[in-house]
């Protein structure tokens, strides 16, 4: 019987399904979260409620756990850092920092000559009247970003003067590229070129949030191995332990970029909890604990689609799924438009 306590720091649906895969590994969770309705109380042994710059708090936090890791990336760096000079903090701090900044991203991958879209910083209003070549782009704080939030699609010129931008924050312009489809790699890495790789995901996104994703993916060979390659690079420099996504676009002449790197499990990984012996939850567990790793195998192919808002409504009222749907429900309390709900997984 396990005697770990792993912290995680957010109470999303994230932690919420870190802590049901804990479960069965017999090792404990504790929540800590800003949010006093944060449903990962649901499914966590321990819950501590408090803001992330509130010391006390946090110090709670960190006295009845012996790790920590996190469900998503935008906490302030130096709580992370402070919390890992008396608990151990995985993925390190370091790595939060560094993908928590869409440029310092940018240039890191880049600097992997690993290809990405044509993007620009932005400081000023004026930055982007002399960068017309860049459109149509998309424009996107540099921090503090998920989920469509901070990011305002530019066709032309005149598109800013209908938007309130605070230049003070920092922006980064992202030349769109011809998209063919998307796609992400959710890699776990227990240690040096010792991974769990999954294959690749195809991903539909509706208002910038994700939809619909499945395996496989529509994809050549090709792409395949060069986004397991690149996601595999990416993980190896960082030096990363747990749970990475990498997502990726394609475009009309089969060029691969990276989009966006998130350091933690992911929403488009929700399918492997029914799809492989090893969900990408339980991997991240056992990565950071320093749990063996199991050899994954994939037992379907799969489909699923995220329930945002009011969809997740018919759902709970005692609807019929066969016996190949499996119906995730996140106990948000409040349904808010664009928040995701739940899931329904689909093996085919």
């Amino acid at each position: 019987m396990s005697e770990i306590n792993l912290g995680i720091i957010g109470g999303g649906q994230l932690g919420s399904l870190l802590s049901v895969a804990a479960k069965k590994l017999n090792i404990k969770t504790t929540i800590y979260s800003d949010d006093p309705d944060a449903p990962a109380q649901n499914f966590s042994d321990d819950f501590v409620f408090g803001n992330y710059n509130d010391k006390k708090k946090i110090l709670e936090f960190i006295n009845k756990v012996d790790l920590i890791t996190y469900e998503f990336e935008n906490i302030p760096f130096d709580t992370l850092n402070e919390i890992n000079k008396l608990k151990k903090v995985l993925p390190k701090p370091s790595v939060n920092r560094l993908i928590q900044h869409r440029l310092a991203e940018k240039d890191f991958v880049n600097k992997l000559n690993i290809r990405t879209t044509r993007y620009v910083s932005i400081e000023k209003k004026s930055d982007i009247e002399t960068l017309e070549d860049f459109l149509p782009g998309i424009l996107k704080t540099t921090t503090m970003g998920y989920d469509g939030k901070g990011q305002y699609p530019i066709k032309k010129i005149t598109d800013l003067d209908n938007l309130n931008l605070d230049f003070s924050k920092g922006y980064v312009l992202e030349k769109l590229v011809k998209l063919k489809k998307e796609i992400s790699v959710i890699i776990t890495r227990f240690g040096n070129n010792n991974y769990g790789i999954y294959e690749p995901i195809e991903n539909t996104h509706q208002d910038q949030i994700l939809n619909h994703s499945k395996i496989p993916a529509e994809i050549s060979k090709k792409i395949l191995e060069q986004s397991t390659e690149w996601a595999t690079t990416i993980a190896e420099e960082l030096k990363y332990i747990g749970t990475l996504c990498v997502e990726f676009f394609i475009d009309r002449n089969e060029n691969l970029y990276v989009n966006e790197i998130a350091p933690r499990v992911h929403n488009s990984g929700h399918l492997t909890i029914n799809a492989y012996n090893v969900s990408q939850f339980e991997n991240h567990v056992r990565a950071v604990c320093s749990l063996d790793k199991i050899p994954l195998k994939k037992l379907s192919n799969a489909k699923m689609i995220n329930l945002i808002g009011n969809q997740i409504e018919p759902y709970r009222k005692n609807f019929q799924f066969k016996d190949n749907e499996f119906f995730f429900d996140y106990l948000k309390k409040e349904i808010k438009e664009k928040r995701k709900m739940g899931h329904i997984t689909t093996l085919i």
